[in-house]
C-alpha cells in the first residue's frame, strides 16, 4: 500500500522533474478513495496557494487534481497495476482452453474520485464604522465698510442732496441747482427717472417764465409810475 503522502522535498523534487521534461509516477494513498494502489504520472504542480488540491494527475484518460496526502513517490518499476476488486464468488463455468487475461488500470472504466469536502466557514460580515465626517470649519469674512446712501431729492420747488454711511450721516441735505440735478440723473441712465425729472424741471421753467412776465409787467407800471411824477415837478 501506498505511503503517507508526498513530503514537501518529495513535491519539489516532482517540480524539478516536471521542469526537465519528465513525468514522474505516484501510487495513490488510502485517502485517495477507491483508486488507491493504482499508479498515474504527474503531469502538472499548480499553486498551492490557490488550492490544497494543486497536484494534476493522468489516471486513464482523465488529468486529475489531488493534494499531497492523497499520493505517494511509486517505487521503481512500478508500473499499470492489476485493480483488485473485492466481489462475492460466482461460479462459473469456465472452458478448459480458455486463459484468463490480467485486467489492466488504463483499460478499466474510470473510477469517479471521492472528493473530501472541507468545512465550510461562514464568513461574518463585521461592520465597520466609518470615521465621522470632519464639518468644512467655518471662515469668519471680513466685515467690509457700511453701505453708502446717496440721495437726490425734489421738494417745494427745491432739489436736495444728502449722503448717509450707515446710520452715520455724511451729508445733510442741501440745495443744489437743477441743471446739477439733472446731471446726477443722466449717470443713472434709467429712461423713467430723466422723464420725471425733466417734466419737473419744464413745470417749475413754465411757472418762473409766468412770474418773469407778472414782474416785468409790474416794474412797467412802476416806471410809468415813476415818469408821471417827475414830470409833475
Amino acid at each position: 500500500m501506498a505511503g503517507q503522502g508526498l513530503s514537501d522535498d518529495e513535491v519539489r523534487g516532482i517540480r524539478e522533474a516536471l521542469a526537465a521534461g519528465r513525468k514522474p509516477k505516484v501510487v495513490f494513498t488510502a485517502s485517495a478513495g477507491q483508486i488507491a494502489g493504482q499508479v498515474g504520472q504527474v503531469v502538472e504542480v499548480t499553486d498551492p496557494a490557490v488550492s490544497d488540491e494543486f497536484v494534476v494527475v493522468r489516471f486513464g484518460r482523465d488529468e486529475l487534481p489531488f493534494s499531497p496526502a492523497d499520493l505517494a513517490v511509486a517505487p521503481r518499476g512500478a508500473g499499470r497495476r492489476v485493480v483488485e476488486v473485492k466481489s462475492e464468488p460466482v461460479v462459473e463455468q469456465v472452458e478448459p482452453t480458455a486463459k484468463a487475461e490480467p485486467e489492466f488500470v488504463l483499460d478499466t472504466p474510470r473510477v469517479p474520485v471521492q472528493r473530501r469536502e472541507e468545512p465550510k466557514v461562514e464568513q461574518q460580515s463585521v461592520p465597520v464604522e466609518k470615521p465621522a465626517a470632519r464639518r468644512p470649519a467655518k471662515v469668519a469674512k471680513p466685515k467690509g465698510p457700511a453701505g453708502l446712501t446717496v440721495t437726490l431729492a425734489y421738494a417745494d420747488g427745491e432739489w436736495t442732496v444728502a449722503a448717509q454711511q450707515g446710520a452715520k450721516a455724511l451729508a445733510k441735505p442741501y440745495v443744489v441747482k437743477p441743471a446739477e440735478a439733472l446731471r446726477m440723473v443722466a449717470l443713472v441712465d434709467v429712461p423713467g427717472v430723466q422723464e420725471a425729472v425733466e417734466q419737473i424741471l419744464s413745470a417749475e421753467r413754465s411757472e418762473a417764465e409766468q412770474q418773469a412776465e407778472k414782474l416785468r409787467a409790474e416794474l412797467a407800471e412802476i416806471e410809468a409810475r415813476l415818469a408821471e411824477l417827475r414830470e409833475a415837478r
